[in-house]
């Protein structure tokens, strides 16, 4: 947040939101920043923050309000490294196994606190999974943990360089959490390069057995040879879900990640009016209101569309994602957002469900996984078409070449049970 990066569409400040949480009066605040010294565009990024784009000249300006409503770091060389993701629904939801909200607040203030993780990469990342059935289970981490229960008590699976659906590393009791995530951040300082800025970066030279061993003389480790992480139930970020009391959250999605003001601002009134005052945005780049009375869950649910939110994962829109595009990005070879827009008009017509990327070049911005299908730019309005395949690296297995937009559309049709349906 201290820092606004350049683009081609102006100034990004990004925001980072201690486990993807705000309160009504910052995103106000948000809002109004964004409005006063930029474009008005928010945006709901794949790690739960937010970033306001167009940002003039008045960099301080901007920022000063910001950190007044307490969305700064506690120490200022903190800022980049408070990089801990949660569940969005952390400690309301109805399938955790004990919430996760504790411990991630213990991380974060060490993270920023202690001087030795600053050195840590503003990419380096650690999950700390409850059991959630709304959880994020495919982007990549350097350190994730995970919760499981075994015989009445509360363990932490962990992993290293990758997701909670891979095999665990070990486990520790829930109460040495904090120590391990501590052990594991030292261990990866003391032997990791400088070019070496990610756990797999270290791991590539480093056996992981090595590395283990090392760290078993600073905590105690148990093997988790039995255990597996239940797959996250798709479509539990929009709509209205029963929380783990009487209460609910209602889930709309940012279309393409994109928020104005007005959305943010009129979220934030429902937040104070109907729920408890707390906005949660999510890895979907979409936002939660918890805590919501049943009775008032159509109300806000409605609320939200009027604001222009995505209220059904059957909106097409609402499957698709989409980088900033050549609009914001030098990189980018096509205008993604608008490609994006119209695609979902096409499918809408179509009457097909596609979960899809758009991505203005191979970088990938904009999805921190791989998506089920990728629309990769080679020039404005033409992308080839990738197929997720594990077997195989990047994007996947090509499909197509060179399509537009409206060849997509005829391709789709030619083939109806293609991967791509959501």
């Amino acid at each position: 947040m201290l820092r606004v990066v350049q683009a081609l569409d102006g100034g990004i400040c990004r925001i980072k939101l201690d486990g993807g949480s705000i309160q009504a009066s910052q995103a106000e605040a948000v809002a109004s920043v964004a409005e006063r010294f930029a474009g008005g565009v928010i945006e709901a990024t794949n790690r739960a923050n937010l970033q306001i784009r167009g940002i003039g000249l008045e960099h301080g300006a901007l920022i000063e309000p910001l950190l007044a409503a307490g969305l700064g770091p506690r120490k200022p060389a903190g800022d980049d490294v408070r990089n801990l993701m949660l569940s969005p629904s952390a400690g309301i939801d109805r399938q955790m196994l004990f919430d996760t909200r504790p411990l991630a607040e213990q991380t974060l203030v060490t993270l920023q606190t202690q001087e030795r993780f600053h050195e840590l990469s503003a990419k380096f990342a650690v999950q700390l999974d409850g059991g959630e059935a709304l959880a994020m289970l495919e982007h990549h981490h350097d350190l994730w943990l995970s919760a499981l229960v075994r015989d009445g008590e509360p363990w932490l699976a962990f992993g290293l360089a990758g997701v909670p659906l891979d095999k665990p590393a070990g486990r520790v009791p829930l109460a040495q959490g904090h120590a391990l995530v501590v052990a594991v951040l030292e261990l990866f300082l003391e032997l990791a390069r400088p070019d070496q800025i990610r756990m797999r970066h270290l791991l590539a030279e480093i056996p992981m057995n090595e590395f283990m061993a090392r760290l078993a003389r600073r905590v105690p480790l148990q093997p988790c040879l039995d255990w597996q992480r239940d797959v996250s139930i798709d479509g539990l970020h929009i709509g209205i879900h029963p929380q783990h009391d009487d209460r609910v959250y209602v889930g709309a999605a940012a279309p393409l990640g994109r928020l104005d003001t007005a959305m943010l601002r009129g979220a934030a009134q429902l937040a104070r009016e109907k729920g408890d005052g707390s906005l949660r945005f999510t890895p979907w780049q979409s936002l939660l209101l918890p805590n919501v009375r049943r009775a008032d869950a159509d109300e806000v649910l409605a609320g939200l569309e009027g604001l222009g939110l995505l209220c059904s994962v059957e909106q097409p829109l609402a499957q698709l994602i989409a980088c900033t595009g050549s609009s914001g990005c030098a990189k980018a070879l096509a205008d993604t957002k608008a490609d994006a827009r119209q695609l979902a008009e096409r499918l809408q017509g179509q009457g097909h469900a596609l979960k899809a990327h758009l991505s203005g070049c191979p970088r990938s911005c904009a999805a921190a996984h791989v998506a089920p299908a990728t629309l990769l730019a080679v020039a404005p309005g033409r992308y080839d078409l990738y197929f997720r395949d594990a077997t195989l690296p990047g994007f996947g297995a090509l499909q197509a070449h060179n399509l537009t937009i409206e060849a997509l559309g005829h391709w789709l049709d030619a083939r109806p049970r293609s991967p791509l349906d959501a």
